[in-house]
Order: C-alpha cells, then sequence, then structure tokens
C-alpha cells in the first residue's frame, strides 16, 4: 500500500460576502460604469468585473455583495474599495 503524502495546495479562489448596509439602485450603478452588468430577468444581482485585483461582484439591491476570485484578504479588501466608489451615489436608502 502506498502512502499519502501530504498535498502542497495554493490558495486559487476566495469566495467572500460583505454588507453595505443600504439599498442599491442596479440600473442607475450598471448605466453609470462600464464594469457593471445587470440584466433583471436572468439573474436578481448586478455583477462588477473587476481587473485589479481580479475578482468578480454581485451586487444586490439589499446592499449585500458576494465577492469570488480574490486570492488574499487583501485583494477582497481592494476589491470591495473599488466597488464602493462605484456604488457612491447610487443608494437609494441612507445607512443604517
Amino acid at each position: 500500500m502506498t502512502k499519502i503524502l501530504k498535498p502542497k495546495f495554493k490558495i486559487e479562489n476566495i469566495v467572500a460576502s460583505a454588507d453595505l448596509g443600504v439599498e442599491l439602485d442596479l440600473y442607475g450603478i450598471a448605466k453609470a460604469s462600464k464594469n457593471v452588468d445587470y440584466e433583471p430577468e436572468q439573474f436578481p444581482g448586478a455583477i462588477c468585473k473587476i481587473d485589479k485585483p481580479k475578482a468578480s461582484l454581485l451586487l444586490f439591491k439589499n446592499g449585500k455583495i458576494i465577492c469570488t476570485g480574490a486570492k488574499s484578504e487583501k485583494e477582497i479588501e481592494e476589491a470591495l474599495e473599488k466597488v464602493i466608489k462605484i456604488v457612491e451615489g447610487h443608494t437609494l436608502t441612507a445607512p443604517q
């Protein structure tokens, strides 16, 4: 019987969720940013793709965000900072 060695691994993808605490105007965000696609008849969230760091973020009307593709916590923070700049000015409710 062959002994299984401890495998080497590298982090390829982290999935993170966040809540902005505001309601988002997904139509306005998609209209204002070339990085955001919103097709509500296909999917209830807007899809934001960021190049640096390479990540995709799903934006929902209730202010929740799912970030995928980042390879570290630092990349997640950077992606969220970029998305906050994109959505600023396109909120429907004030922070609570």
